[in-house]
């Protein structure tokens, strides 16, 4: 017994994750005879992701329909499901907005502007939602999580969950000190891109002393021979052992990269451990060769790279009738959670689930309208959070709560439009070294091309 359902992808030209999403509804029987409705502002990436879709569906004997829109109200019609994957100024804005920092003094992501426009798109998709499609869920897989959910869940009664996929880091932990990770019982609470292992058994024991026995015997040898493939291969880096010993439980997935926010108005990061960022040569130490992580130069450079040689090898296999889809794309299903999730939300195929929701005294001492990241069972009863309890004080006080305090500001930045809230955060950055600094590079970010709607917002006090 099959139950259809609508999924609708906004920002859905990125070939990668609308395939991904194809893929494993084309595997997931208990849905077929979906409806997916791609969306994006591009007609050309639409139009590509739209054929490849078709063509897997048909190559996989599936029943699912597809069609495509530039606009979103189509999309929202009747959804059952509204996946958020839009970064709306994109990666060629942001090499703008670092040029300009650089330009003032700022290596790489050295001061933070907010996520104006990231944010103002949440929260026009959930307010249309409330008119056009109140009772769907909305799935954010944007960049900022943490803030869009908070505010979405805040501001609308639509029901948001949020996904990420740095939990997996918890495998690479495990293979890297030598267990087998499917034999492995975890738990990481905390906020998105700041999640921190609580529970980590294998076969039913605790293992941390596997990861200190790693440290103590292998790390070094590790750090010195370890060559990332890929620029976010930083899990078992020295930057992920130094905050395990500064707050007491190991980093998972994105958590390691708790660097300064910086200029971007998309993807940014909460501010963190500024001394493990602070240039190019510092960051190779603590996050490894040859990128130093996914937050330099180097490493954004050649990661745009290969988004833009995926994008150029979709197109030539969506423009090439006789490739083989299931032998591009593969016929395993992906280990991304959307899918799963809305099969147990639709048909009670029950799991267990990261995911980001309100916290609602899931963990103690983050108020309840605070988006939280945690694990969850679900069914179609809801998603029901389970309850994580009191986390170390030592970590509140130096992680969580910090990067709470950076949510809560930057959400009152954008609720308000006080300028001086943007000022504020430019001057807590640990690059700033004057007010004037500080003032300057603020200033002509506000002002650049692209950012006409933002700097108009952003107005400042009454008494200033």
């Amino acid at each position: 017994m099959s139950t259809s359902v609508k999924v609708s992808i906004v920002g859905a030209g990125s070939a990668q994750f609308s395939l991904g999403l194809v893929k494993d509804l084309c595997l997931t029987e208990s849905l077929s005879g979906s409806h997916v409705c791609f969306m994006d502002l591009s007609q050309e990436r639409l139009a590509m992701v739209h054929r490849l879709a078709v063509r897997y569906a048909d190559e996989m004997g599936t029943q699912l329909s597809f069609e495509s829109t530039t606009d979103r109200s189509v999309a929202l019609q009747d959804a059952d499901f509204v996946i958020n994957t839009a970064y709306v100024k994109g990666h060629d804005h942001e090499w703008a907005m670092r040029d300009i920092a650089a330009k003032h003094g700022y290596y790489y992501d050295g001061v933070q502007l907010g996520e104006y426009y990231q944010l103002q798109l949440i929260l026009d998709i959930a307010q249309e939602m409330e008119e056009t499609c109140p009772d769907a869920w909305l799935i954010q897989s944007a960049n900022p999580v943490f803030n869009c959910c908070t505010l979405a869940s805040r501001e609308t009664s639509i029901k948001i969950c949020g996904l990420c996929h740095g939990h997996n880091g918890y495998r690479k932990i495990a293979e890297t000190i030598g267990i087998n990770p499917d034999r492995v019982t975890w738990q990481a609470p905390g906020f998105n891109h700041n999640i921190w292992l609580t529970h980590f058994l294998y076969e039913g024991e605790d293992a941390y002393p596997l990861i200190d026995e790693w440290i103590e015997t292998k790390a070094e040898e590790y750090w010195r021979a370890h060559v990332a493939h890929r620029t976010h291969d930083c899990q078992m880096s020295r930057a992920a052992v130094n905050q395990y010993r500064m707050y007491g439980l190991f980093p998972v997935g994105d958590t390691y990269r708790r660097v300064g926010a910086g200029p971007t108005v998309g993807c940014t990061v909460h501010r963190g451990e500024w001394w493990l960022h602070t240039d190019f040569e510092t960051k190779r130490y603590w996050f490894g060769e040859p990128f130093g992580g996914p937050d330099t130069v180097k490493g954004r450079r050649w990661f745009d790279q290969q988004l833009q040689e995926h994008i150029a090898e979709m197109t030539a296999v969506a423009n090439d009738p006789k490739a083989r889809l299931a032998e591009v794309f593969g016929a395993d299903r992906t280990s991304e959670q959307t899918v799963p999730i809305i099969d147990g939300l639709i048909n009670d195929n029950q799991g267990q689930y990261e995911v980001n929701v309100p916290n609602r005294g899931t963990i103690e001492g983050i108020p309840d309208d605070v988006v939280v990241e945690v694990p969850a069972v679900v069914s179609k009863k809801g998603i029901q959070p389970i309850h994580v309890g009191a986390l170390p004080p030592k970590l509140m006080l130096e992680a969580l709560l910090p990067h709470w305090l950076d949510m809560e500001r930057n959400l009152l930045a954008f609720e308000t439009g006080d300028r001086s809230i943007l000022l504020w955060n430019s001057l807590d950055s640990h690059q700033t070294k004057s007010y004037d600094q500080a003032m300057g590079v603020m200033e002509e970010l506000m002002a650049m091309d692209g950012h006409e709607e933002m700097n108009g917002h952003f107005k400042w006090p009454s008494n200033w």
